[in-house]
């Protein structure tokens, strides 16, 4: 059992300090798989925070199938999908179209250091949504091809597929946006 999951485990038995833990572990990677639903950070931090209300609210049963971070990812992930389902029926503009706020710009400096990831990060925005989340959780969350296919929702192979299809098109974005490979 990881880390995670005895943490969640120990706050299912009333011990508060477990569920802090989850958070300090969790939070700063959930909230980037989350940006990769919507644009703004602020929102995926909000969706973050709605995952772990959702710890706390209903205490969903965790069955140990997948690792507690699959589990706690695939809960985020249809948070964000309901948000944006709901942002959609209100006819609210698309994430896509909306710049980067600087909190964005701030905390993607903070977590990526040096410039070429900075680059990556800045092409991998520019990418379809369901490509970033692949390659996020893929490469950046360090997840097998089964947990990735798991989180969304998506047999191995078509998960397969669409990393494949997600790095053929990140690699025409980097070219795009002038980076240099000699420089890796």
């Amino acid at each position: 059992m990881d880390n995670g999951a005895s943490s969640y485990r120990r706050f299912l038995q009333g011990d508060d300090s477990a569920f802090a833990e989850i958070i300090k572990e969790y939070r700063d990677g959930l909230i980037l798989y989350l940006s990769s639903f919507v644009s703004g950070i602020t929102d995926a931090e909000d969706l973050a925070e709605d995952t772990f209300v959702k710890l706390v609210t209903r205490r969903p049963r965790y069955n140990g199938k997948a690792s507690f971070k699959t589990w706690l990812y695939t809960i985020g992930g249809n948070i964000a999908r309901d948000y944006l389902r709901k942002a959609a029926r209100r006819g609210a503009l698309p994430m896509e179209n909306c710049e980067a706020t600087p909190d964005e710009l701030e905390l993607e400096a903070l977590v990526i250091k040096n410039e070429q990831k900075i680059a990556l990060h800045r092409s991998m925005a520019k990418l379809r949504s369901e490509y970033r989340q692949i390659l996020w959780l893929i490469y950046f969350e360090g997840m097998s091809m089964k947990e990735a296919a798991a989180i969304t929702g998506k047999k191995i192979h078509a998960a397969e597929n669409l990393a494949y299809k997600a790095r053929q098109a990140l690699k025409t974005q980097l070219e795009k946006d002038g980076f240099e490979y000699e420089n890796l």
